[in-house]
């Protein structure tokens, strides 16, 4: 096994005493053991990805293809020591980064987006994709521990931690891996394969990893109250419990997904009962088929509600009264099988949630609840409905949910581009849906083009947004310097009103002009700064005027040229030479001619920010404070009415947050602290920007489990 590259190189070359010396002393050991299971999966990786490659080269259908994993094979090689040092390093950075007091800034927060941006290459959506697949993978099979671990974390540091920040996260994981992976030269189908042993040598490891960290916590006391997770094992698990949860996070090695539906029917056990004929049985109850049944919903489907009815349609409600009708024509009591009972209350409980779903904006939730049954019948055709996260009929919906969370609401909303395309869809699921569900995968990939277009336009905006933005902010930043150094010179002074109107209303122009274009360190900066100095003491020697002869024709020319690069209007100038000739030819001052400057100039006003009024360990200016780019909020005020934005850029030095409308316009622009109010009062929420479905199964188990421990 190749060895190069222990953990305690890295040790040493992280050894900076700063940070590290801040951490508690068991974050340290979480840190140094983690590093070395770390370690230990990508000595792995490495020698299985030499086997691996070579097996491709060998598969090969041409030359070039044989190539391409020949050279991949002697690049990891070469570069093998190097990639894991690397990763190694960016690991001790983020634990280093947790121990930094307060962590007013994110330092550490994953650069990678796991969303493909718009108009990326085909290369890039397919690294997107497999990622996004990776992290919902460990999300489902290990997120207990997870959770735990980083809440252990937060409660140790004294600082909520979000689960992007935990250093041990699949995603912070997946961004050390990418990060050493950047001196790799190889292509798209070898990144792929090297995606895809990360996850099974490292990332599948992740069970023992979280659950040796939060031992480690658990024995110095850090939140015991939290119930510990039971690892994995091949021999079963601790609790029945346990089994569903295993079930239903791990796919199961059978393609109907069987084993996990099984674990979710232990849990809905506690709801059956709710669909069933309201007629009294004459005869023993017979079971309806499943594909009679997929029939009956296919009737349903036909008379679902415009969403411009108010009436809410309660597919359980009409499925028992379609079941009661067929058993008066038949005269038979037919009721609904157990499984298929099971799979209508699940889709019904997840409906109920998703209409709850503060993410949805209320005009598509009526839209959305359309799909019940379309999704229904795709989940009694198909059990692994349920444990697949890449579905075609859930991803779709996720699409639909994550396309709709961005809007505002708008009167015509009718007309608007994104609703009529989703309508489209939903409308074409409930006119041509069957029993194949292929037409998922097509309307899929259709509404994902559509997304892309509208994504690839709204980047370009919102790109304009935050350069625009910058610029302001750099300006603003200018005005307040031209300002600090003209009252640092002018403060204080007794000098004639045409000279402080002169440095108040034209030289700062120059200044200004100079800061921006050129900087404080340029030549043009610190000339104007010697002119403006060399103005001043020529207006302020008294009966030395003697002095002027030599240095005044340099001043004038400076001048001269100050106000031509700043475009100041010529007889402006001319009349200001006048005066200032006049002052420097005149007899020496009197009193009445000077005056004190005492009221500072303000180049722009620079508001107070309420955050200066809150403590500094308020629990809504922390949360304003982590708001993260890209994370998108509900803000509803007088003026603006409810709004859907996105947070696209935090602006120094006066920390202004920019949000952005779904097209990539400005719509909002508000300090900390009057976020933080906004916070208070509830006029600002956060929206959940995770997939819907996975989000509304999630809350429907807790409900279930609830339900079960409750009986």
């Amino acid at each position: 096994m190749h060895n190069d590259g222990k953990v305690v190189p890295f040790k040493k070359a992280h050894a900076t005493p700063s940070p590290l010396a801040r951490l508690p002393v068991v974050l340290l050991q979480v840190r140094d053991r983690a590093a070395q299971q770390l370690q230990q999966g990508l000595q792995d990786l490495f020698d299985n990805a030499d086997d691996t490659l070579f097996e491709m080269a060998d598969k090969a259908r041409n030359n070039l293809d044989h190539h391409i994993f020949f050279e991949a094979m002697r690049d990891l090689r070469l570069k093998r020591k190097n990639f894991e040092r690397v990763f190694m390093e960016q690991l001790f950075e983020a634990f280093a980064c947790l121990g930094q007091a307060g962590r007013g800034e994110q330092h550490w927060v994953p650069v990678v987006s796991y969303d493909a941006a718009a108009g990326s290459s085909r290369d890039e959506l397919e690294k997107a994709v497999a990622l996004e697949a990776m992290l919902g993978r460990v999300q489902h099979r290990d997120g207990v521990a997870l959770g735990q671990l980083t809440a252990r974390l937060s409660a140790l540091l004294g600082n909520p931690l979000d689960a992007r920040e935990n250093p041990l996260g699949p995603a912070m994981l997946c961004e050390f891996f990418l990060r050493a992976g950047r001196s790799l030269g190889v292509e798209i189908r070898v990144k792929l394969i090297m995606l895809k042993l990360f996850e099974k040598y490292v990332l599948s490891d992740a069970d023992p990893l979280y659950g040796e960290a939060n031992l480690l916590l658990l024995a110095t006391g850090v939140l015991p109250e939290l119930k510990a997770v039971p690892p994995r094992r091949p021999g079963g698990r601790a609790t029945r419990e346990g089994a569903d949860e295993e079930a239903l996070s791990s796919p199961p090695p059978d393609e109907s997904g069987q084993a996990a539906f099984v674990a979710l029917q232990r849990l809905l056990a506690s709801v059956r009962g709710s669909v069933a004929p309201t007629l009294e049985a004459c005869s023993e109850p017979l079971p309806i088929a499943s594909r009679d049944l997929l029939r009956l919903l296919s009737h349903l489907q036909q008379y679902v509600p415009d969403p411009d009815l108010e009436d809410d349609f309660d597919l359980r409600n009409q499925l028992e009264q379609l079941l009661t009708r067929v058993s008066v024509k038949s005269g038979k009591s037919r009721v609904v099988e157990g499984a298929d009972e099971d799979v209508i209350n699940l889709i019904a409980m997840l409906f109920e949630c998703i209409q709850k779903d503060p993410s949805v904006p209320e005009a598509f939730r009526v839209v959305i609840a359309r799909l019940q049954i379309p999704l229904l019948k795709v989940a009694l055709l198909d059990k692994s409905f349920f444990s697949h996260s890449g579905h075609p009929a859930r991803c779709l919906l996720n699409e639909i949910a994550a396309a709709a969370m961005g809007w505002s609401p708008r009167d015509d909303y009718r007309r608007d581009s994104l609703y009529l395309r989703i309508e489209q869809v939903v409308q074409r699921l409930l006119n041509e849906f069957v029993d194949d569900a292929a037409i998922f995968s097509q309307l899929l990939a259709e509404f994902a083009a559509f997304t892309a277009e509208e994504r690839q336009r709204s980047e370009l905006l919102e790109q304009h947004t935050r350069m625009t933005e910058e610029g302001r902010v750099r300006t603003e930043a200018a005005r307040l310097r031209v300002a600090d150094v003209l009252n640092r010179r002018l403060m204080g002074m007794r000098l004639p009103p045409a000279i402080v109107q002169f440095a108040h209303q034209a030289w700062s122009q120059v200044l200004l002009l100079a800061c921006l274009k050129h900087g404080e360190q340029s030549v043009q900066w610190q000339t104007g700064l010697r002119t403006l100095d060399e103005l001043l003491w020529s207006v302020s020697l008294g009966d030395g005027r003697e002095q002027l002869l030599e240095p005044l024709p340099g001043l004038l020319k400076s001048l001269r040229e100050g106000l031509t690069s700043a475009a100041f209007d010529p007889f402006s100038s001319r009349e200001f030479f006048v005066r200032l000739q006049a002052l420097h030819v005149q007899a020496p001052h009197s009193v009445d001619e000077m005056i004190d400057v005492r009221e500072p100039f303000v180049f722009s006003a620079v508001p107070t920010d309420p955050a200066d009024d809150l403590p500094i360990d308020d629990p809504d200016l922390l949360k304003a404070r982590q708001l993260r780019i890209g994370g998108w909020v509900a803000y509803q005020d007088e003026q603006m009415g409810a709004v859907r934005c996105k947070l696209t850029a935090i602006m120094a030095p006066a920390t202004a947050y920019i949000f952005v409308s779904r097209t990539g316009l400005k719509v909002l622009e508000k300090s900390v602290g009057q976020l933080a109010r906004a916070f208070k009062r509830g006029a600002l929420h956060t929206l959940d920007d995770g997939p819907l479905f996975e989000r509304a199964l999630a809350a429907v188990l807790g409900r279930l489990r609830q339900l079960n421990h409750a009986r």
